[in-house]
């Protein structure tokens, strides 16, 4: 039995994502076991395994491919480390004319992740004329924020660099450049603190195809620490409060 390069693939994109090789190694045991006894039962001589076979052998996948949408205002892509490996996160946001304002968040975010959210709406409100926005904005907008795939539970203060650039994307109606992933996380000062999981969040922005990387300036070394394979063809820049994200992500609007 041989198992090819693109179905070794599927089955790390699908069915063995978390770190380590613990999981990847009981899925081609699973083949092997099944492929025995085809081969025990006389129903095959010589075994290839090719990426269409592998659902017949491992079933539905586990993960499905990242999505990441873009050319739309108010929704950006961050980097997530979840117990399963690295991800992509969705955050989007949106704005409707109100009496009065407000601020809700869904998603089913852990309380970190709130208090993540909270500050990246005060943050935004106080700092609306210093990247050239109507002051009264948030007075007459009641202002919703979402992360996708309700169903998972998400939690941790990296997604606030993200949270603070939707939100400044929905106001301006500027979406964010192409193939950008960002993570970090944000204080009421605008500074922007280190993360973990760097290395897994890198994967994760290879596996979703993104180009452009944000990280805090505080994980520069985690990041050139990484290898040479992981890092190739990625552009990367580091922040050390949210001006740097903004410049890279929606252009500099800021006024003085």
């Amino acid at each position: 039995m041989s198992i090819r390069k693109d179905a070794l693939v599927t089955i790390i994109d699908g069915y063995a994502r978390e770190a380590g090789v613990r999981s990847l190694e009981n899925q081609i045991k699973k083949i092997m076991r099944k492929s025995a006894m085809a081969f025990a039962g006389g129903r095959a001589e010589d075994i290839t395994i090719s990426k269409k076979d592998i659902a017949t052998y491992l079933g539905k996948p586990m993960f499905t491919p990242d999505e990441v949408f873009e050319n739309v205002p108010g929704v950006v892509t961050g980097l997530a480390w979840t117990s399963m490996g690295g991800a992509t996160l969705q955050i989007e946001a949106t704005a409707m004319l109100a009496k009065s304002k407000g601020f809700k968040q869904t998603g089913q975010l852990g309380k970190v992740m709130v208090e993540s959210s909270e500050i990246a709406y005060s943050y935004v409100m106080a700092h609306l004329k210093h990247y050239g926005i109507a002051e009264d904005f948030f007075d007459t907008h009641f202002v919703h924020l979402h992360v996708p795939a309700g169903a998972t539970p998400k939690d941790g203060p990296s997604a606030g660099v993200t949270m603070t650039t939707a939100l400044l994307s929905m106001i301006t109606g500027q979406p964010v450049k192409k193939k950008l992933g960002m993570t970090g996380e944000l204080t009421l000062t605008g500074r922007v603190l280190p993360i973990g999981g760097v290395k897994e969040k890198t994967i994760a922005s290879r596996r979703a195809g993104l180009k452009i990387l944000i990280f805090p300036e505080g994980n520069r070394k985690d990041f050139e620490e990484l290898p040479e394979y992981l890092r190739e063809g990625l552009e990367v820049h580091f922040a050390g409060d949210y001006n740097d994200v903004f410049r890279v992500a929606l252009g500099d609007r800021r006024k003085n």
